[in-house]
């Protein structure tokens, strides 16, 4: 029964348990800070604001359970997890937002060229400067939230607690799995678009990879949200409704483009993410590789 639960060799559960009981303790810390939009039923906040209020809950949630579970079951240091706080760390950070902007930029530039898509002016034609750089504040709010809180959760405590437990390959591939999965009940998904996540998905690990922090990962995601849909126009995961600099209409073929759900769940994602993976390697080609292998 000992060998059952407890890793060999050390006094701690198993990878398994642990990704278990993080999974309960995340599922009941939702439901108590989701008490909280009970405050804001009555309120009827905009749609960007209600999606800032939404990540801030599920933020609390996971980054609350993830850090009880590194300490008190994992028993290893929050940090650990590829969170060592230095001038490296904002350097990646920004870096994977720079990144990313070009591969969204891309993508744009290959769907308007061929006319998959038809542009319909900017954002301050229609608002007013305050209105604009109000709606664009909140958006990147809720992108830095979304963006550290699913790294934390994909590429932090599930890679490697199932890289701890199996290995580093199938670490990335059932993390990546999961990830997509989470996006499953976002409007407009589909198989292919859950596809097109878990490709997403094995890009940001390699971002992780390549450094064995989060910090780089995280800036890639916070900066493909916030390029795809606030500046360059395209729908977010399925998301809708939120304020964007540029105006614009996808009309080519759903299976290229994505369609109502976004880049993502089209063939145009993979250019964008070849693109992405080029520059990851070039920007991480003179740091220290970590001791993890893909074996």
């Amino acid at each position: 029964m000992r060998r059952f639960f407890l890793s060999p060799g050390e006094p701690r559960l198993r990878a398994g348990w642990r990704l278990l009981f993080q999974g309960v303790l995340w599922f009941a810390l939702t439901m108590v800070f989701g008490l909280i939009l009970i405050v804001f039923y009555y309120i009827k906040p905009s749609d960007s604001l209600s999606l800032l209020i939404y990540q801030s809950i599920s933020f609390l949630a996971i980054t609350t359970s993830i850090y009880l579970a590194r300490r008190y079951i994992d028993r290893r240091s929050f940090s650990s997890l590829g969170l060592v706080v230095n001038w490296q760390a904002l350097r990646d950070v920004l870096v994977g937002i720079a990144i990313a902007g070009v591969m969204m930029g891309i993508i744009f530039a290959v769907e308007w060229s061929v006319g998959w898509l038809s542009f319909g002016g900017f954002a301050w034609q229609v608002q007013s400067p305050l209105e604009f750089l109000g709606g664009m504040l909140v958006m990147l709010i809720t992108f830095i939230i979304v963006g550290w809180q699913e790294e934390l959760l994909s590429r932090g405590y599930w890679l490697q607690n199932l890289s701890d437990g199996l290995n580093l390959r199938w670490g990335v591939l059932l993390s990546s799995g999961l990830f997509a999965i989470l996006h499953l009940m976002n409007p407009g998904a589909s198989w292919f678009a859950i596809m097109g996540l878990v490709v997403a998905g094995l890009f940001l690990a390699y971002g992780y990879v390549r450094t064995h922090q989060l910090w780089l990962p995280i800036g890639l995601h916070i900066g493909w949200n916030f390029f795809e849909g606030p500046i360059f126009g395209f729908q977010v995961s399925g998301l809708t409704g939120l304020p964007k600099l540029i105006n614009q209409v996808v009309q080519g073929p759903v299976i290229l483009t994505g369609g109502s759900f976004g880049p993502e769940a089209g063939l145009v994602l993979l250019p964008g993410l070849l693109l992405g993976v080029i520059l990851v390697y070039l920007v991480t080609s003179n740091r220290t590789k970590g001791t993890g292998d893909m074996g």
